[in-house]
């Protein structure tokens, strides 16, 4: 009896198909993006910068951005360090996800529209066109 060959023949290259991603797959978790945005409005309240928190927790900013944007997850263990850094309890990124209520009373930050606007990747934009633009007069309107 001859058995059949399983793998490629040598020099010959194998062609693995994957399947495209559907959108819910490549789109981050509502929790996630919720921890993110929390983590940004937290860190604006305590005037932190993403440079200053991202030094204090040893990650880079981008990496910080890609958490706050819920582009990458946020391990137990970072979320912990990010609180730790800006004296909160873990328990305020949680805050307002829906689900996560419970029968007693916990006091929450009250969270303002326009600190969640300026937390978003447009409302970093739009500040940081601002200030260009304010810097660029100062320049040109010095006597």
């Amino acid at each position: 009896m001859q058995s059949r060959k399983v793998f490629a023949e040598p020099g010959r290259p194998r062609v693995i198909q994957a399947w495209p991603k559907t959108e819910t797959e490549c789109s981050p978790h509502p929790a996630d993006q919720h921890v993110g945005r929390q983590i940004a409005i937290v860190r604006l309240q305590s005037d932190v910068s993403q440079a200053q928190l991202a030094r204090s927790i040893g990650i880079s900013f981008q990496q910080l951005q890609k958490y706050e944007n819920a582009k990458n997850r946020v391990s137990a263990s970072m979320l912990y360090d990010i609180a730790s850094s800006l004296a909160v309890p873990v328990s305020r990124f949680f805050g307002g996800l829906p689900g996560n209520e419970t029968d007693r009373d916990v006091a929450t930050l009250a969270v303002d529209e326009r600190i969640d606007f300026i937390a978003s990747a447009e409302g970093r934009r739009l500040i940081e066109g601002w200030c260009n633009f304010i810097h660029g007069c100062a320049a040109v309107c010095r006597p």
